[in-house]
């Protein structure tokens, strides 16, 4: 039965730790995140080495929802150019609902200035994972040169998500999906 109160407490404190975190930003309490999880300060502190852990664990966990929202749903037989622009377009169909606040692995990377901090380097990696993605598909689409290509809309995503999570601009326009495509064309990408 420990174990599976354990695993319960685990869950919990990743959930918790990802709502809060997107929501309030990636300082948020000890005190509040064992609050939301319904989880004492000592029971964290014997799943987790610290609040850090827990944040990193979060992000981790977090990853392949994240890389599916971003996949096209039929990438077999979708064109590089189209599974660029899925993208963008899961992006601005996501920025319309309330409680977007943008991409959480971009706000972690921002708020967390320590690059030794482990879910920096969570963050890190998935938005790396992000770049290769794009710089494959560009690739594979003919670009002139993948990686400018792939860094270009990487800053692009990365813009759009801020900008529309901070509530500063709107994408249900399809503004982030028209700026993709004019860096596609002018990359040469079919």
């Amino acid at each position: 039965m420990a174990s599976t109160d354990k695993a319960s407490s685990r869950d919990r404190l990743l959930d918790a730790a990802a709502r809060l975190s997107y929501r309030d930003g990636v300082f948020v309490g000890v005190e509040a995140l064992c609050r939301e999880a319904g989880v004492s300060k000592r029971s964290m502190y014997q799943l987790f080495d610290s609040k850090d852990a827990v944040l990193a664990a979060s992000l981790e966990r977090r990853i392949p929802a994240y890389q599916t929202r971003l996949t096209h749903p039929h990438p077999e037989s979708a064109t590089p150019r189209e599974r660029i622009l899925y993208v963008f377009e899961r992006l601005e169909k996501d920025s319309v609902d309330d409680g977007f606040r943008g991409c959480p692995y971009l706000a972690a990377l921002v708020e967390l200035k320590d690059p030794g901090h482990p879910a920096n380097a969570v963050a890190r990696r998935v938005k790396d994972g992000l770049r290769s993605s794009f710089r494959a598909d560009a690739e594979r689409g003919g670009a002139r040169d993948p990686e400018l290509l792939a860094r270009q809309l990487v800053l692009v995503f990365d813009g759009a998500s801020a900008r529309a999570g901070a509530g500063v601009e709107h994408l249900a326009d399809g503004l982030a999906t028209a700026t993709a495509t004019v860096l596609l064309d002018a990359a040469g990408v079919d």
